[in-house]
């Protein structure tokens, strides 16, 4: 009998089919992975069966040897609890914002029935998913650790209590390159020790191909291909896989042709920004040290570094959205204010888009007043048909249709969210971009057009843009320059095709190997 068994699986929202006729099997101590484009049923398919989505599940699935398909809402919960673990895609939404991470990790430590760990445990489990500074990291708020530090704390609590089954929905897209295979391979580990069996949504395909057993490749709701995964990527039968292939980016593509940049348009000089150690300690962590980097108008520079490296930190300085502690940043050879004391005018010309895209746009608004927010901010006399007009054209240029402007973000898919972000970030003109991983968390499909999109904004606008990113590859399309950070210091830069073929420090050559 298999760990994990669904046949004929259909998930309905709302009266509409959403998912349709989805079978397959995890066995224990193996992963099966799904994937597909946004959109295309993949968590759907994992979560709705445990009753985390709003969809209502029908056909035949077991979990050891538990139906889940008759279970009631206290059956799922404790099956919740006890045989299940959750790696969700978004984990700036799925952790509590008020608790630290250590009672986070404590309460999933416990929910199946365990003795209170011990702090010197919690910090242990934090260690293993390779966190720096582990018994510090217990003290701190999820809003003061990076996108791929809190998704291993996410990792860490959700195999904390010992589960049988991990459902793994974008476990690594929030990690950079070289640390994706070490996530990978320590979720090898636990399930070569425990029997673990994996239920893998992913996007990324070098993963994918090199842990996962069987692979099933999803498109509108309905299974297209399946089979070992080796196989299916090397021979795939169908043009919709051959597709996903394609689109995922690599370093042997023919090197795209870039707009000319022209003038220096933003530098900063010897930037530093440093944080209160959180919880008792003293002192300050060092955030990002002695940080020098140019872009000109026109241009697109990769900030490029592992996961708390500092290039979001560098980035957030830059954009105005946080600190900046020693240094200055300027703007054609003049220096910027502090981020209070910026006008309106400078606020319009940099505007950020950030590394979740559902988690940056309010639930409770439509898209109408996400899109139009800058402008009721920063040309509060506009009148308000004006400002619809603008939004429509801003989603005009995002390539979503208008009948978007009355969607709520729930109904989005990460693509669709990360569109109506841009759309919300160029509404206003700005002259420069700060895009936080803005493809990281996009299947290969969606991704490439994302990187299209922002190539044609940059065209038809002139616009800057400044790249933070741990994927080399997908940098290296967009691009012109790369900036390679590491412990928070600028620590290579120069042309990326450059950079690519003759990396000098160590963190380079790491980063591009795993590219």
């Amino acid at each position: 009998m298999s760990l994990y068994e669904i046949r004929n699986l259909a998930v309905d929202i709302a009266g509409k089919r959403l998912v349709e006729n989805v079978s397959l099997t995890v066995e224990a101590g193996q992963c099966t992975a799904i994937i597909g484009a946004s959109g295309s049923g993949k968590s759907l398919s994992c979560l709705t069966p445990f009753g985390l989505t709003p969809g209502s599940a029908s056909g035949s699935i077991k979990l050891d040897g538990t139906d889940l398909g008759t279970a009631n809402t206290a059956q799922l919960r404790d099956v919740r609890r006890r045989l299940t673990g959750f790696v969700f895609q978004q984990p700036l939404t799925a952790l509590t914002p008020h608790l630290t991470v250590g009672v986070q990790l404590q309460e999933a430590t416990m929910q199946a029935g365990s003795a209170r760990p011990s702090r010197r445990e919690l910090a242990q489990k934090l260690e293993r998913v390779g966190l720096s500074r582990p018994a510090e990291r217990l003290d701190q708020f999820p809003h003061r650790l990076s996108g791929g530090e809190r998704q291993r704390v996410m990792i860490a609590a959700a195999i904390a209590h010992g589960p049988k089954l991990l459902i793994a929905d974008e476990p690594t897209s929030a990690l950079d390159a070289s640390l994706r295979a070490e996530i990978m391979d320590l979720l090898d580990e636990l399930r070569a020790e425990q029997g673990l069996g994996m239920l893998l949504v992913s996007h990324d395909l070098a993963s994918v191909g090199g842990h996962a057993d069987q692979l099933v490749v999803m498109e509108k709701g309905r299974v297209v291909e399946t089979g070992p995964t080796g196989a299916v990527i090397a021979n795939p039968a169908e043009e919709y896989t051959r597709r996903l292939i394609a689109a995922t980016p690599r370093l042997d593509e023919a090197v795209p042709k870039l707009r000319q940049s022209g003038d220096l348009l933003v530098e900063t000089r010897d930037v530093g920004v440093e944080f209160p150690r959180p919880g008792w300690r003293r002192g300050k962590v060092r955030a990002v040290v002695n940080a020098n980097i140019t872009i000109r108008q026109a241009e697109s520079l990769a900030l490029v570094g592992g996961s708390g490296s500092g290039k979001s930190t560098l980035g957030r300085a830059i954009a105005g959205i946080g600190p900046v502690t020693q240094g200055e940043v300027l703007w054609e050879g003049a220096p910027i204010p502090e981020r209070r004391e910026r006008g309106l005018e400078m606020r319009r010309l940099i505007q950020p888009v950030f590394q979740d895209p559902v988690a940056s746009l309010d639930p409770q608004w439509r898209v109408s007043d996400i899109v139009t927010e800058p402008l009721r901010n920063l040309r509060p006399d506009m009148k308000k048909a004006e400002r619809n007009e603008m939004a429509r054209q801003a989603l005009y240029d995002v390539d979503l249709a208008e009948d978007f402007l009355t969607r709520l973000p729930a109904s989005l898919s990460g693509g669709q969210a990360q569109r109506v972000a841009l759309a919300r970030a160029i509404i206003a003109a700005p002259r420069l971009l700060v895009l936080d991983e803005a493809t990281s968390a996009l299947d290969p499909l969606v991704g490439a057009e994302i990187l299209k999109l922002l190539l044609r904004l940059q065209v038809e606008n002139g616009l800057s843009l400044l790249f933070i990113t741990h994927d080399i590859a997908a940098a290296r399309r967009l691009c012109h320059r790369i900036a390679v950070m590491e412990a928070g210091r600028i620590v290579e830069t120069g042309d990326i095709q450059a950079v690519i073929d003759h990396p000098r420090h160590a963190a380079t050559q790491k980063l591009v190997a795993a590219s």
